[in-house]
């Protein structure tokens, strides 16, 4: 896997995880910056792990912690000439707005209201979600991507 002089590198994600976390920060297709993937990466400490690399991009905290439910273990690195300036923990957050919609199709968040989606942190471990409208509660499984 290549290296990139300047940017983000998200070490130590879930196996099988990577494509939700770029989902988790707006990554989508067509995309300007260079985005490299590896998947199932072997690793002495987890077995397995995902790893995304994002070229030009620094994410912030609050950023990074957006995937938190999803790979919980997540190390955020920010490179600056080929360099690790900065080495984060990812932490979950109160809330989650505007990054995953509620499980319950009968909440007011997925009708055509232009409601924007708020999930709160119930219980950080094991993590609990509950919906802002609706006050369903539900597990990480559950979690729609907006």
């Amino acid at each position: 896997m290549r290296r990139i002089k300047d940017g983000t590198v998200i070490d130590h994600c879930e196996p099988g995880s990577a494509l939700k976390v770029l989902a988790a920060l707006g990554i989508k297709e067509g995309c300007a910056n260079l985005i490299t993937v590896a998947m199932n990466v072997p690793s002495k400490k987890l077995g397995k792990k995902d790893i995304v690399k994002i070229a030009d991009r620094f994410l912030t905290q609050s950023e990074a912690n957006r995937i938190a439910l999803i790979s919980p273990r997540a190390t955020v690195n920010l490179i600056r000439d080929y360099r690790v300036i900065d080495k984060r923990k990812v932490e979950l957050p109160d809330a989650f707005v505007n990054i995953f919609r509620c499980p319950n199709p009968t909440c007011i968040s997925n009708s055509n209201e232009p409601i924007t989606p708020v999930i709160l942190v119930a219980r950080s471990e094991p993590p609990r979600l509950m919906c802002r409208y609706c006050s369903r509660v539900f597990d990480v499984n559950e979690l729609v991507l907006t």
